[in-house]
């Protein structure tokens, strides 16, 4: 493998240098498993750990690499091994807040040109949820291309896309049918060499039938939905890079059933421009948008030209996303606490 075939480019060659210098080499990450990593290099791919001085200094999820990552390693090509000793700094990276009640980031994939965010055109078809993926992918850092699968099923197509342009604006939206070969020529522009392409959406969208078309051969399991609800099943289990024999890189991720937000006030400005275009206009700059005189949101719903839907689903996000705020402000307050006890306790021991 050569390195640009794997996305390598001057961004990361500049990081890189540093490293370069003490005799380090690079490597891309293309899987993840309890802390083992799938690691394609010029040797080929490699078995990875991170070292015992990376896992000690490691302060989060965060520290760790994620599928997508660019590390810097020591190789050992005779073994097929690698020791992973750093993460070079990601140019993007899509991440959401993990499961449960947990307040920490799981980055989903890192260093992507492009997602794909694919949302099928049954009766699953949700465009609050398109809107909160429209929101994480701005906020990454990476370009947004909404697909709409299973094109073959849906019998109003325009009507869906009509819908979907209303809360994703300049975003391209392609309606294909991987089952069916339809509309996958659309694809092309994006699948070139260096160039990365994450599959984001959830179970049962279709994001294992597209792998495996834009694969050319069947590696991803595949199974029907549901009956009655259209509802999706988990097929893929985990993120996986996999490098297209065409030209570009595509990391296939498994459906997710909620994507539970992580800071993205940036996303949220570029994602509901309409709406924070509309706050301007208010009369009065500290505007709650309820019952005040002059107020353009209640003005712009009244008259039809902003539905009421999206202004709720706008200050739903607000609202999570400062809730995710004041969790993280008050898990890194404790960490530092914790950090700075433990230097006392050490000093202690030193001193007597």
């Amino acid at each position: 493998m050569n390195l640009k075939t794997l996305g390598w480019n001057e961004f990361f060659e500049e990081e890189f240098l540093q490293f370069k210098e003490q005799g380090y080499e690079v490597g891309r990450i293309a899987l993840e498993h309890k802390k083992i990593y799938r690691v394609l290099t010029e040797y080929g791919e490699l078995l990875g750990e991170v070292s015992g001085k990376m896992r000690f200094n490691a302060l989060d999820r965060g520290d760790y690499p994620a599928v997508g990552d660019w590390v810097v390693i020591s190789a050992r090509p005779d073994e097929q091994k690698a020791t992973i000793h750093a993460v070079l700094p990601r140019k993007s990276k899509f991440s959401r807040k993990v499961a449960g009640q947990t307040t920490e980031e799981q980055i989903v994939a890192s260093n992507v040109d492009t997602i794909f965010l694919v949302n099928a055109l049954n009766a699953d078809f949700n465009v609050r949820r398109i809107e909160r993926y429209i929101l994480s992918a701005w906020e990454s850092g990476a370009n947004p291309v909404i697909i709409l699968s299973k094109a073959d099923l849906c019998e109003d197509i325009d009507e869906k896309i009509a819908e979907v342009e209303t809360v994703a604006f300049g975003i391209p939206i392609l309606p294909i049918s991987a089952e069916k070969n339809i509309g996958i020529d659309q694809l092309s522009p994006y699948l070139h060499e260096g160039q990365t392409i994450a599959l984001l959406g959830s179970s049962g969208v279709g994001k294992s039938t597209l792998t495996n078309t834009l694969i050319g051969h069947h590696k991803q399991q595949v199974k029907e939905v549901r009956e009655g609800d259209d509802r999706g099943r988990h097929t893929t289990t985990h993120r996986e890079l996999i490098v297209l024999e065409h030209g570009g890189i595509l990391i296939d991720t498994p459906g997710m059933r909620e994507l539970q937000l992580w800071e993205a006030d940036e996303g949220l400005s570029q994602s509901f421009s309409d709406v924070e275009s509309l706050a301007e206009h208010c009369k009065f700059r500290d505007c709650k948008h309820k019952k005040e005189p002059g107020c353009a949101i209640q003005q712009a719903i009244s008259d039809g030209t902003l539905d009421i839907d999206r202004y709720n689903s706008y200050v739903k996000l607000q609202k999570e996303l400062a809730y995710i705020e004041r969790k993280e402000n008050q898990r890194a307050a404790l960490a530092e606490k914790a950090k700075w006890k433990q230097i006392s306790n050490g000093q202690k021991k030193i001193k007597y």
